[in-house]
């Protein structure tokens, strides 16, 4: 009995510690699987013993959040579900009674509260009892209203979430080991205790309502609760109606859709909630959870062994990370043969060696992951030389953590200066699709990209690229066609895609309105500077003089032209156009253009500018709302500048 509590303890210990780091979005302490095989045997000891801390894990419904934040208490407790691998245990739970089929998302539940139509509060779970106040962080998370018809007292609950190909873009661009995130969760958590909302807008956060805690009107089925909250606005969780009978059938149909990689949502299991929620309500409460509020089902992780051939180092920004590449096995229906070793602390705390056996699962069903080793013989070798531009490497020791990590020497290495390769490619550069960063990460180790010239030079290698896994022929043909397609460039775009410091799309537009491309190409090879054209001044000159000084920059550019067809763009004499010299601020919704974009591109094209706040020197306020209470139109009443709508503009100034 003494033995067991102390292994009650230690476990408690275990587990909380790595409860305190999922939370609060610092490194994996251990994955989901093993917290998961952790806290089933404290179950199943508590269960045994009787014997429970007041601290375990059992007892809580969460982990009290370390952020600066202000700690408020839940109207309603926001209790977390019993869970089970058994679907029998679900279709006993469920009884005779109509449930719903959901979700189990992978994220950070947070819990909304509005009155009188205004969203009013934004709390984080914590410890179920009290959480953090984020409500400064509204207008940066996506996937809910910020002001909504209803005009009760509303509350509702949902899982703030990142996506997978979000969560690859952003842990690709960042530099520093120390910051990086073991996977969409742990970003979602760290991201939401950041201070900026700008910073955390830009990680793409989304809510999804997954339950309707509280209206003031009486509204008793789930269903028509979740339904009411898309018809607000909401993005609510997927759901199916079914029943006990149903049950395994529907699971196994779900269960197969994130199988099929098909899912960019993380999820890390699914739910099951009675329809009637007065009889949810009528539950007692266990533990931490509610007895009827609903049962989550976690997938049993299916475990296979196989051979290792060999590890692959990938160069990604500034970091080279060990990939396993196994003997092909089928888990969880699909044939897997690579998986993430993370870092060399990763590889030293399995105990992989230069030949062994490893036991591979698919994490949530989708991320293949090393979970053991056996047999192992000898040391992996740590490459000396970085894989992309075989610069000398090093092995740096984290300050915070001690985790090890291999890195490139070379500051100028090409998977460095992967920032810029997704510029070129982007929408404003030259709109190439299906180039990720990923993909060019991979071509980049591959030794296929080293400049932004050889990205259309990619033909030579679509042969060893159609045999590599996630290609075939039909994705490499349609890379061909977005690459030729793009070859034909407006001169803005490709201004835009060199990637000149302070040269945006604006100062592009400036340029080539002045002097054509023609004239840009001709003082660049004269040396001549760019300070008379409106708009530029000696700074941003000065920045395209130097950058083109660079012998890398000067032999890149004109390797692109010999690759590219840039349109032809007259200049434009906007010195008489019906804007000249007038200054403009658009706001609110236009009706006669497509978007603002293109209401400012034709002021440019007249010779006015367009800026983003209203000032002394603003001549014109457009604005369809002419008699709104906002801002900018209490701004331009202040200072007597008269606002029009775009009918006015366009019986003054032309235009569509």
């Amino acid at each position: 009995m003494e033995t067991e509590k102390q292994r009650i303890e230690e476990l408690v210990k275990q587990l909380n510690a790595a409860s305190a780091a999922y939370y609060n979005g610092q490194d994996e302490i251990m994955p989901n699987y093993e917290w998961d095989a952790l806290f089933d045997e404290l179950t199943t000891l508590e269960e045994k013993t009787g014997y429970i801390i007041k601290d375990s894990p059992t007892q809580n419904a969460g982990y009290e959040e370390s952020g600066s934040g202000q700690k408020e208490p839940h109207e309603y407790p926001a209790l977390s579900l019993a869970k089970t691998k058994q679907v029998e245990e679900l279709q006993q739970w469920a009884g005779a009674y109509p449930i719903w089929l959901s979700w189990k998302l992978d994220g950070l539940t947070l819990v909304l509260t509005y009155d009188n139509g205004n969203l009013v509060k934004i709390l984080t779970r914590g410890n179920g009892n009290l959480g953090t106040n984020i409500t400064f962080l509204k207008g940066a998370i996506g996937g809910f209203p910020q002001k909504i018809s209803y005009q009760g007292h509303l509350v509702v609950r949902g899982e703030a979430a990142i996506s997978y190909t979000d969560f690859a873009q952003i842990n690709d661009m960042i530099e520093d080991d120390d910051e990086k995130y073991a996977n969409p969760r742990n970003l979602a958590s760290g991201t939401l205790n950041l201070e900026d909302p700008a910073e955390v807008k830009a990680r793409h956060v989304r809510f999804h309502a997954f339950t309707l805690v509280h209206l003031d009107e009486p509204m008793v089925s789930w269903g028509e609760r979740m339904h009411f909250l898309e018809k607000l606005g909401f993005d609510v969780v997927d759901r199916e109606a079914t029943t006990a009978q149903k049950l395994p059938e529907a699971i196994d149909r779900w269960t197969k859709l994130v199988e099929s990689g098909k899912m960019d949502i993380p999820v890390d299991g699914l739910v099951i909630c009675y329809d009637d929620t007065d009889y949810a309500a009528s539950g007692s409460v266990t533990g931490h959870h509610a007895t009827r509020a609903g049962f989550a089902f976690k997938w049993q992780d299916e475990a296979v062994d196989t051979k290792l051939k060999y590890i692959e180092w990938s160069c990604a920004v500034s970091t080279i990370s060990p990939v396993a590449v196994f003997e092909p096995v089928q888990i969880e229906g699909t044939t897997v043969s690579r998986a993430s070793l993370c870092n060399i602390s990763e590889i030293e705390r399995l105990g992989i060696g230069k030949e062994c056996t490893l036991s591979v699962i698919k994490a949530n069903k989708i991320i293949p992951k090393c979970i053991a080793v056996k047999d192992a013989v000898g040391a992996p070798e740590i490459p000396s030389q970085c894989p992309v531009c075989h610069a000398p490497t090093k092995v740096h020791v984290s300050e915070n953590s001690g985790t090890k990590t291999l890195h490139c020497t070379n500051p100028d290495c090409t998977a460095k200066n992967v920032k810029k390769f997704t510029r070129f490619v982007s929408k404003w550069g030259m709109d190439i699709d299906g180039l990720s960063i990923q993909t060019m990460l991979r071509f980049m180790n591959a030794g296929f990209i080293h400049e932004f010239a050889d990205i259309f030079r990619l033909k030579e290698h679509f042969g060893e690229i159609s045999q590599m896994e996630g290609f075939g022929e039909k994705s490499v043909a349609n890379m061909e066609q977005s690459i030729e397609k793009s070859r034909q460039v407006h001169p803005v775009n490709f201004i835009f895609a060199l990637c000149i410091p302070l040269i945006g799309v604006d100062a592009g537009k400036k340029i080539v309105a002045a002097i054509g491309f023609e004239g840009f190409l001709q003082r660049l090879h004269q040396g001549d500077g760019f300070e008379d054209i409106e708009g530029i001044g000696a700074e941003r000159s000065r920045s395209i003089v130097t950058w083109y000084q660079n012998e890398k920059n000067h032999s890149g550019f004109e390797d692109l032209l010999h690759e590219l067809s840039i349109e032809h763009v007259e200049v434009q004499d906007t010195s008489s156009g019906s804007c000249a010299g007038l200054s403009f601020v658009i706001t609110g919704d236009v009706h006669h253009y497509k978007n603002r974009d293109e209401f400012k591109a034709y002021v440019e094209s007249q010779g006015g500018k367009v800026t983003g706040s209203v000032s002394k020197k603003t001549a014109y306020l457009v604005n369809n709302d002419v008699e709104s209470a906002s801002s900018k139109n209490r701004k331009a009443k202040e200072l007597g500048i008269p606002i029009i709508s775009e009918d006015t503009f366009i019986e003054q100034f032309g235009g569509r």
